[in-house]
């Protein structure tokens, strides 16, 4: 008799962790492998902020905080809220977890019921349907293909609606694929949902400063203001600001769904650190301008990336609008055969292929809900994407 519920064999490991860890491994065996499976800046935190963390650490600011974030944080991000998109969120309406993946996972255990739906479109973050079943709720996928610019449509919204559906989930600039929604994309989705009165709104907007060219960012309540009240904006500190490791996350919502989440964490972790959280206030509160000067080598290696996989034959990758991701199609290498014989059938054939050919690391597209695809994050030195991407190029040669 096993001791593990039933319930843990809904879900899977997270494929992306999964990719770093075995990229980790080879490289610690002495493989030469180049890792483009993180969602990670490579940038450092910047200075003022880890000057925030060790003036607390040395103020003694290191006791437990109020359970869902501190009065001093949930201030700043109400001013953050305010000042980015123009929403008026009160410190009761705010709450504070161990990352962003925390807070969506609160919201979900809070709310979902066995049985209710999640409309979730593809390509999804990895961890969205998985944390939809361990709450005992029903992931419902909408393929949201390349020719809609890999986002959601109000027509497929609208049909995926029923009554049993709770939340869709928003995110955007979108983790795998960078897309962003632009306001017309947002308004479009926004007027559906006012005709549906019982479904509710969690967007994810962890990359919302990482947007190029001329894009602009908006979020659902500050696009429809009508929906403001059934809308979880959901953010954190983790991308914009380089602090993946400082685990700070964050949202704004209705009182009575942030007390509900405020409940789920005083019965699982508890506060987040204290330590972080003095960080989080610095990063808000002070300097921006890094974030600028990140974007535009971000931008740069961007349009390295997507022009260097558009000249490997059998490849082909969508420019995106933001994020650190480009998630390009692999469709013109599958049937093909390697130089040792082997045909590649799918996906997750083809980046088996590139890690063990070529000792470059990057996540099948499968692993987010559409294929055939993978994601390379290009939140690394520039020289190490050249060099992945020669090899990349390498290994679609060597096909037949």
């Amino acid at each position: 008799m096993s001791v593990l519920a039933s319930r843990l064999s809904r879900i899977k490991p997270s494929p992306t962790i999964a990719v770093t860890a075995k990229a980790r491994e080879l490289k610690a065996a002495g493989r030469d492998v180049i890792g483009l499976g993180a969602g990670e800046p490579d940038f450092d935190t910047p200075d003022h902020i880890k000057q925030a963390a060790i003036g607390a650490i040395q103020s003694g600011d290191t006791k437990y905080t109020a359970v869902d974030g501190t009065p001093a944080l949930k201030q700043a991000i109400a001013a953050k809220f305010k000042r980015d998109s123009g929403l008026d969120y009160s410190p009761a309406q705010i709450t504070v977890g161990t990352g962003g993946k925390q807070v969506l996972y609160n919201a979900l255990m809070a709310t979902l019921n066995p049985g209710d739906e999640v409309i979730i479109p593809a390509p999804y973050w990895v961890s969205y349907p998985d944390m939809v079943l361990l709450a005992e709720g029903e992931p419902v996928i909408v393929p949201c293909p390349q020719n809609n610019g890999f986002k959601l449509r109000a027509e497929d919204l609208e049909q995926a609606i029923t009554p049993r559906t709770k939340w869709v989930i928003l995110n955007s600039p979108s983790n795998p694929t960078g897309a962003g929604y632009t306001r017309e994309d947002m308004k479009a989705l926004t007027d559906v949902l006012k005709r549906h009165p019982h479904v509710w709104v969690m967007t994810d907007d962890m990359y919302e400063k990482l947007v190029y060219d001329d894009f602009t960012f908006c979020t659902p309540a500050e696009v429809e203001p009508e929906l403001f009240d059934r809308t979880l904006t959901v953010n954190g500190v983790s991308k914009a600001y380089c602090m993946t490791g400082w685990r700070i996350g964050f949202a704004g919502g209705p009182v009575e769904l942030i007390k509900a989440m405020a409940k789920v964490q005083s019965q699982s972790t508890s506060n987040p650190s204290s330590v972080s959280q003095a960080a989080a206030v610095a990063a808000l509160e002070g300097p921006q301008d890094f974030i600028a000067e990140h974007n535009k080598a971000f931008k740069a290696r961007r349009d390295l990336v997507v022009e260097a996989l558009n000249a490997c034959p059998g490849l082909s990758c969508h420019k995106p609008e933001g994020a650190f991701y480009v998630y390009p199609s692999c469709a013109g290498v599958i049937g093909k055969r390697t130089p040792d014989g082997k045909v590649l059938e799918t996906d997750e054939d083809f980046v088996t292929y590139l890690l063990e050919a070529e000792g470059v690391a990057v996540v099948q597209g499968s692993a987010f809900g559409l294929a055939p695809y993978f994601r390379i994050s290009y939140a690394t030195a520039t020289e190490a994407l050249e060099e992945a991407c020669t090899r990349i190029r390498r290994a679609c040669e060597a096909l037949s």
